[in-house]
Formats: structure tokens, sequence, C-alpha cells
């Protein structure tokens, strides 16, 4: 990949994005996160924790600054934030498509990153090398333990967009019932107890799982790709087809609450007037 020049005069259609006031290492043409801790933090050695060159380039929304309703995206922001590296997020406004994006990652739309001068394009790719190169002891691992971890709720974004943009009345009930299969599914998995769960020496019966997350009671890598798309579910059905996760869902419910005291979550999700916009002409009022 071709070495990226670092935008030092950044085209007015690349904008900033501050992740959270006090998190920032400095404002230049990117705002700077330390997704690990407070401003300044240093290594044991007191030296500063900057040990890599990163810059995520994510979607802006319809004001071409703010973040834009990308769950891929904000896989990508969350991973980087748990990591607790620093890093650089420069929101890209995809109706102007600015030259200097345009040479750093020739036909790409956002996500994308620049780890140390090379350009990485692919989701997948990016979330592997990531967890490949900011690893133990320096960086915590976001792998799962459990691999159904990372199956747990696949299918539930298919099933809400074939939900949403269904126009016809008649057909509506099949298609939310579609959704509560997929969604029951993920519940069922969520309230299950993971063997982890279950002491052998107890002669106690866990019935209910009390874990936080989709692999226990810290965020992996499965809950960066599940969370963002969940919560767009949650938003976008209920100004549309005022649907709501159903109040029985209990494993659903403790999951999202638990993900909405987090930072690394609530602090890059995009606000929800712009995944109801970003929605508002897939979501067409049925006939």
């Amino acid at each position: 990949a071709a070495a990226p020049t670092r935008a030092a005069e950044p085209e007015p259609e690349l904008s900033n994005h501050l992740a959270e006031e006090g998190r920032v290492e400095g404002r230049e043409e990117t705002e700077r996160v330390n997704g690990g801790g407070e401003d300044g933090e240093t290594s044991e050695e007191g030296a500063p924790r900057q040990e890599h060159d990163i810059t995520l380039f994510v979607k802006a929304g319809y004001d071409g600054e703010s973040i834009g309703n990308c769950p891929f995206s904000q896989r990508l922001f969350m991973i980087l934030w748990l990591k607790g590296v620093i890093f650089n997020v420069t929101t890209v406004d995809l109706k102007r498509k600015p030259a200097d994006l345009q040479n750093l990652a020739p036909g790409t739309n956002p996500p994308f990153m620049t780890f140390d001068g090379e350009v990485k394009t692919d989701v997948n790719k990016i979330e592997e090398f990531l967890e490949e190169k900011l690893a133990p002891p320096r960086y915590p691992k976001l792998g799962t333990q459990h691999p159904e971890s990372n199956s747990a709720g696949n299918d539930v974004f298919a099933k809400f967009s074939a939900f949403i943009k269904n126009t016809k009345k008649d057909a509506n009930e099949i298609y939310e019932k579609n959704l509560l299969k997929a969604l029951k599914k993920l519940d069922n998995y969520l309230n299950s107890p993971l063997p982890d769960e279950i002491d052998a020496y107890s002669t106690e019966d866990i019935a209910v799982s009390g874990r936080k997350f989709l692999d226990g009671d810290e965020l992996t890598l499965a809950d960066c790709n599940l969370l963002p798309k969940l919560h767009i579910i949650k938003i976008v059905a209920k100004r549309y087809r005022d649907f709501e996760f159903p109040s029985e869902m209990t494993g659903i419910w403790r999951y999202l609450n638990n993900a909405y005291a987090r930072d690394e979550f609530t602090n890059t999700c995009p606000a929800d007037q712009e995944i109801e916009h970003a929605y508002s002409d897939v979501a067409k009022r049925m006939k």
C-alpha cells in the first residue's frame, strides 16, 4: 500500500471528531483519542503510550462533520478504544468525496485506517490485524473464549433489514415474526450460562446467566460487531415501525443496558437522529 500523506492541509470535507472531552491528546487536523485511560496516560516506564501512528477514517453524518450511521465504522472505533491505544479519528463526508481521501484510498469508502503509514481497507482484515499487532502483554486480547459468541445474533440484522424495508402491511406480520425469532435465539444465548459460569463443585444449578456481554463480563470483538447493529435496530424499528424489543427478552435488555454503561460503546455511537435520518428513505411507509 502506498504511504499516505497525513493530511497536513485537510480539505474542508474531512472533519474532526472529538470522541470525548478530556480524551484529546491534540487538536491538529484530526482529533486524537486515548482509548485506554485519561489524557496523558503513560506507560510504566513513564514514556507516553503512543507506539503507533493510527488514524481511523469513519463515515460522517448528514451534517458532514459528526459521526454517521455505520456499524462497521463503530466496530473499528470500539476495537481501537478497547485496545487502549492512542489514535486519531477523522470523519469523511461521502457526498463531497475529498481529493486527498481519493489519493489515500482510491475507490474506498470508510471505514478504513492508516497504521504507521500503511493503508488498511478491509474491516475483517483490520480487525485481525489489530488483534495480532496490538497484543498482550501491552494491549488486551479482545478475541472470545467461546466460539459460539462470535456467531450469536449473526442473523438478526438481516431479519431486521427485511422487516424495515417491507412496505406491504399484510406482509408485516411474517417479517416481524422472523425478526422476533432471530432476537429470541440471541436472547436465549445471552441467558444461557457459559461453561465458566457453572461451578462444577456447586450443588446449585445456575438457570440464567448473569454475564454482562456476549462472551462474559468484558467486551470482546464479538460485541464490537453485534452491539452497533443491535443499537440501530432498537432506534430504527421504534421510530418507523413502533416495534420494541419485548420486555421478556431479559438477556437482550441486560446486554444493551450493560453496553450503554460503557464509554467504549456510548461515545462511539452516532446520535439517534443520525441513525433515524439514515433510514428515512429505506423505511418507507407501509401501504
